[in-house]
C-alpha cells in the first residue's frame, strides 16, 4: 500500500512510522510542503495520508499559504472514506478543516509527559494501543476544540483534546508518537538554539528522561502506527 505524507516544516519526518511502514511492507511518497512542493488536490492513487507538525500555526495562512490547501487535501481523503493522520500540526488542521477551533499560545507542553485513553479511547482501534496510558513526547503550545461529531480518544494533565477521530479513520493526534529516542535526540540538537528559550535546563535532563521514557514511548509509538497503518 503507498500512502501520501505531508511535511509541514523542516527536520520533521515520519521517524517511528517509517521503521513501522517498511516492517509492514508499506510504500510512501513525501511532500515538502514547507519548501513549496505543491500539496495534491486529490487523494488518488495514495491509499491514506499522514499530516506532521511544524511549530507554525494552523492559521498561519498569510505565512504558509500551502496551509489551506492541506485542509482540502484532508477532507478529500475523509470523504473518500481513506485513513488520515494528522501528528501535532496535522491534528490542529485537521480540527480547523471540519469546524473545530484553533486555541493558540497556552503554555508550552514539552517533553516526554502521560498521554490518558478516553473511554472511547481505550476501545478505539487506533487509539487502544496506548493501553491505560503512557509517556509521549509533546512539543506544543496551540491545541483545539472538538469539531463536531468528533470521537475524542485522549487527554493529558495539560491538554484535554490530545486525540479524536472522525468518522471510520479520520484521526487527529497532538503527541509526537512517531517521535522515537532518535527522533528526540536529533530534535535536541537541531532545534537547541529555541528549545533553550523555554525549557533552558533540557540539555541536562534528556538523557535521564530518556532513559526513564524513550522505550515505553517507542513501544507505543509502533503500536500506534501498526494500528493506523492497518487501516490502509
Amino acid at each position: 500500500m503507498t500512502f501520501l505524507v505531508v511535511e509541514n516544516y523542516p527536520n520533521t519526518d515520519l521517524g517511528i512510522i517509517a521503521k513501522t511502514a517498511m516492517e509492514e511492507g508499506h510504500e510512501w511518497v513525501t511532500v515538502k510542503a514547507h519548501l513549496g512542493e505543491p500539496v495534491p488536490q486529490s487523494c488518488e492513487p495514495y491509499k491514506g495520508v499522514i499530516v506532521l507538525g511544524g511549530a507554525q500555526s494552523a492559521v498561519a495562512d498569510d505565512e504558509f499559504p500551502h496551509l489551506s490547501a492541506v485542509c482540502d487535501l484532508i477532507q478529500a481523503f475523509h470523504e473518500a472514506d481513506r485513513p488520515v493522520m494528522g501528528i501535532c500540526l496535522g491534528s490542529q488542521l485537521i480540527a480547523r478543516a471540519f469546524g473545530g477551533s484553533n486555541i493558540l499560545d497556552r503554555p508550552i507542553e514539552f517533553g516526554w509527559r502521560k498521554v490518558t485513553p478516553t473511554e472511547a479511547g481505550m476501545s478505539d482501534t487506533v487509539l487502544k494501543a496506548i493501553g491505560t496510558g503512557g509517556p509521549q513526547f509533546h512539543w506544543h503550545t496551540d491545541t483545539v476544540t472538538l469539531p463536531e461529531g468528533a470521537v475524542h480518544l485522549a487527554e493529558s494533565d495539560m491538554t484535554p483534546v490530545q486525540a479524536f477521530r472522525l468518522g471510520r479513520a479520520t484521526y487527529a493526534v497532538q503527541f509526537h508518537f512517531e517521535a522515537g529516542q532518535d527522533e528526540v535526540s536529533d530534535w535536541s540538537e537541531v532545534f537547541a538554539d529555541e528549545i533553550q528559550t523555554h525549557t533552558p535546563d533540557w540539555h541536562h535532563r534528556l538523557a535521564e528522561e530518556a532513559d526513564r521514557h524513550a522505550p515505553r514511548a517507542d513501544e507505543i509509538g509502533a503500536a500506534l502506527a501498526r494500528a493506523w497503518l492497518a487501516l490502509l
